[in-house]
This record gives C-alpha cells, sequence and structure tokens, in this order.
C-alpha cells in the first residue's frame, strides 16, 4: 500500500545542505525548538493516516508567530518544503511530511490570548485544542460549536486547515462558519491578519479561502472564532431500524419537512456493535441501523420537535425509540459516538472515508457501498454526520497484508467515486491530504483545477507549502 501513491521527489540540492539547515534553524529558534535527530522525527513521519510515512528533514516547533515567521523567510529564501502540523489528527494524510521538507508544528502556541463576551470571540493560538476552548468559557454559559471526534486533541489550526466539523455541523455549521478572523504568515515570513472580530470584514473574503487549504497557502498562527450561548436544554434520542435503507430515508425525512436538529448521526450494526462494547452506552443491539437525534432548547420546544421526529420515524418502521432519561445516560450516548474510531482500532486496521451525498442519495449510497465492500471481500463499520450527509465508511483491513490493504484501499477510491456521481463530492471534513488527491479529477475538470492551483500560486509561487498534497502531481504549472 505505500507504494501507490506518489509523493514529489526529494530536492537533492535541499538534502545536500541538511546540516547547514538544520545549524540555521537551531539558531532562528529557542532551545528546545527544533528537532533533527532520527529518533526524535519518527513521531513526526505520519499522521493519523498510518498507511503511508516518511521522515522529514527536520521539525521546527516555534513558540511565537514571528519564530514562524522566521522559519518561513528561511525557508522560502532557499525554495526547502514545509509541512504545517497541528495535533497530527489528519485523516487524509495531511501532516505526512517528505524526506527534504521542514515540518512546522504548532503545539507549543497552546494559549487563549483572548476571551470577548461582549462580542462573543475568543481569540486563541493555533495549537490551543478544539474542546479547550468550550472548557474555557463552558462556566460563563458559552462553547465553540464546531466538535469532531478528535476534539479532545486536535488543534484550531489544523480545524481551519481541513474546514473540519462534527457532530453538531448540522445546526451550527462546520469551522468555516464560525471563524472570524486569522494570522497567518505566508511563505516569505510575511505576517497578515485576516478578517477579525466584526461578522464580516472588507475586501475580498480571503479568510474564506484560507479556511480548508490545508496548510498550502500559509500557517495560521492564531485564530479568534466565534463563541454561542448554551442552550436552555439539550436531549439526544436513539432511534432504532431494522434497515440502513430506512434509516437513511428518515433522515432524509426530518431535513425535507424544514426540522433542524443539533445532531443526527448514523450508524449501522457493525458500528453499533464496536462503540457498544466500548462505551457501554445501552445502544439497542437487535437493530440493523441506529440514529442518534439530538434537539435543543425549552422542555416545551423539545417535545414538539421530537414528537414532529418521531411520527417521521414511524413512517419509516422504527422499532425502537429511547430517550436520555439522565445527565449521565446522554454522556454515554455520545461517549460511545465519538469513541467510534479508537474503539473501532481496537479490532481492526481501517480506513476512513469523508464523502458526502446529497441526503435524497443516502439510502442508495448505503446500499450502493454494501455491494462495494462485499465485492472486495471486506467488512465496513458505517458511522457518520447523517444529517448534512458527510459519510464515514470505516473499511476495516489488515494493515500487514498487502493484498487486504490494496483491495482496502480500492474500495474506498470506489465509495468516494459513488459520492462524487450521487451529486455530492470527495471530502466534508476530513480534506483531500494525499488520500483523495488522485481523485480529483474525478471531481473537477482540469480547468476546474487550473484555477484553484492559480489561486494557490497567488499565496505560494515556489510550491513550498505542503507541496505533495491537494493537486494530483500531474497537470501542475511549473513553481
Amino acid at each position: 500500500m505505500p507504494e501507490t501513491i506518489a509523493f514529489l521527489e526529494p530536492k537533492q540540492s535541499v538534502l545536500a545542505r541538511r546540516a547547514a539547515i538544520i545549524e540555521d534553524l537551531t539558531e532562528l529558534l529557542p532551545a528546545g525548538c527544533l528537532i533533527s535527530e532520527k529518533r526524535g522525527l519518527v513521531p513526526f513521519e505520519t499522521d493519523a493516516f498510518i498507511a503511508y510515512r516518511q521522515v522529514p528533514l527536520a521539525v521546527a516547533l516555534p513558540e511565537t508567530t514571528a519564530q514562524v515567521a522566521a522559519v518561513l523567510k528561511y525557508c522560502g529564501r532557499y525554495g526547502i518544503p514545509v509541512v504545517p502540523r497541528g495535533a497530527g489528527t489528519s485523516l487524509s494524510g495531511g501532516a505526512i511530511p517528505q524526506s527534504d521538507a521542514v515540518v512546522i508544528g504548532l503545539s507549543k502556541m497552546s494559549r487563549i490570548l483572548d476571551i470577548d463576551f461582549a462580542n462573543r470571540t475568543a481569540t486563541v493560538q493555533a495549537g490551543v485544542t478544539n474542546i479547550n476552548i468550550s472548557e474555557a468559557v463552558s462556566a460563563d454559559g458559552f462553547f465553540y460549536a464546531p466538535d469532531p471526534s478528535s476534539q479532545l486533541a486536535c488543534t484550531i489550526g489544523g480545524n481551519i486547515g481541513m474546514n473540519s466539523g462534527g457532530a453538531h455541523c448540522l445546526k451550527y455549521g462546520v469551522t468555516t462558519n464560525n471563524l472570524l478572523g486569522v494570522r497567518m504568515v505566508l511563505f516569505d515570513g510575511t505576517i497578515v491578519d485576516l478578517g477579525g472580530k466584526a461578522l464580516d470584514a472588507p475586501g475580498y473574503d480571503l479568510l474564506g479561502l484560507v479556511c480548508g487549504s490545508e496548510g498550502q497557502l500559509g500557517i495560521v498562527t492564531e485564530a479568534t472564532v466565534r463563541l454561542i450561548a448554551k442552550p436552555e436544554g439539550t436531549r439526544p434520542v436513539l432511534f432504532g431500524f431494522m434497515s440502513s435503507e430506512e434509516a437513511g430515508a428518515c433522515v432524509a425525512e426530518v431535513i425535507g419537512s424544514g426540522i433542524i436538529p443539533v445532531a443526527i448521526e448514523f450508524m449501522d450494526k457493525q458500528a453499533i456493535g464496536i462503540c457498544e462494547a466500548f462505551a457501554h452506552a445501552g445502544y439497542p443491539m437487535d437493530v440493523e441501523a441506529l440514529l442518534i437525534v439530538e434537539v435543543e432548547g425549552s422542555d416545551a420546544e423539545m417535545d414538539a420537535m421530537l414528537a414532529s421526529i418521531i411520527e417521521i420515524a414511524r413512517r419509516h418502521g422504527v422499532s425502537t425509540i429511547r430517550e436520555s432519561q439522565s445527565a449521565t445516560e446522554a454522556a454515554l450516548i455520545w461517549k460511545g459516538r465519538k469513541s467510534a474510531f479508537g474503539a473501532t482500532g481496537r479490532i481492526a486496521d481501517y480506513i476512513c472515508m469523508d464523502g458526502t451525498v446529497p441526503l435524497g442519495q443516502l439510502s442508495y449510497v448505503l446500499n450502493r457501498t454494501s455491494e462495494i465492500i462485499d465485492g472486495y471481500g471486506l467488512r465496513v463499520a458505517n458511522v457518520f454526520h447523517a444529517g448534512d450527509g458527510n459519510m464515514h465508511p470505516l473499511i476495516l483491513y489488515n494493515i500487514n497484508d498487502p493484498e487486504d490493504a490494496a483491495r482496502a484501499e480500492a474500495a474506498g477510491n470506489d465509495i468516494l467515486r459513488l459520492c462524487v456521481d450521487a451529486g455530492g463530492c470527495l471530502t466534508g471534513e476530513h480534506g483531500v491530504g494525499i488520500e483523495k488527491r488522485d481523485l480529483m479529477l474525478h471531481q473537477f475538470t482540469q480547468i476546474d483545477l487550473n484555477q484553484q492551483m492559480a489561486a494557490r500560486a497567488a499565496f505560494d509561487p515556489q510550491w513550498i507549502m505542503n507541496p505533495s498534497k491537494v493537486f494530483p502531481l500531474e497537470g501542475r504549472p511549473a513553481a
């Protein structure tokens, strides 16, 4: 499997100067902020997309925006590739380095700089974890809405790079809907501020271009994000169905009727068993598919919304309806869902897909996904954000069996093509990275890609920022 995705050929001129580069970077950074020994570099050779790995030339761990700028200015001057890295939770290989690259990790930049309740904003360094923002403002009745499953570990810088979402993105949106401003360092060390605390900024929407750019336009070192007031109450409810198709049709009708719960999460039978064995959340084990539907508001509002959802669910053959009866039970329900990826890793290696589909195509895509997986002789656990059609099939395989690994990757590619052909797209929140890079021409024409690459080159004309990612290696302009 590691041979199936190509990286750019390393620059021999950079490799030949490795000792000098490390010496120069040592002078630019404080003691303890540069890793150059092989043993220290190994933890940075991959991210959560573990099928591929390469040891970087060096790892810089700056503590300030000025230090990031100094390293980027140096790398830009000598054409040294740079790979930005947050917490390394990328599931698309977005933070996997290459042998001639300097990884710039932002883990030391982990301070909350400002909390402004009057304007309902928080300004944080890029290395702050997602969950820490909500924890910092919880006592005052606020939270930060995007909540990826890796929110205990993933950082805001990485969330911005991949435009991360989470279970509650159905109502509150993904990172781009909750991001107001960034401080970013360009390839040549220039520091720019985009957006701010205002709801809208003058000029071109460069902030919208940066969010989801996967570290190819610059390195975000600070971010200003939106804070939201906590609702009066929340209530997750479990809905069990005897088929995935019925569950998918229920989701489509709920959203089509104009009802927008906080979250609608889907699990198939394989995922239910895996998550229940780990979290003991009380999931029903006699169903083929499970929806976790969460509503919020006053008791009267939640009762009214749930009554409408239950009526729709009954039209689709719902066999189990179970409301959480306490805060502890509600926490367990979400623990099971948010532990899905880790729990699956206990029983098998897996590839996690990230295609999105229109809700009207959900049942069809679920059925075809099963057919594709069966055709390759593999197993799949489906667990995903059903409310916005963001599919996360976990394809189970043996990473130590090259043939099994090749089948898993081929099956994943077929599923992503299926999502596009059904009217969706290659990624909802995990990014393109290297995983989906060579499928970009299935989604876009070469003209489309040329326009995107032109925008990228306007920020980084040398193509040193995360250069092996996102765009197919063939058809790129000369740097």
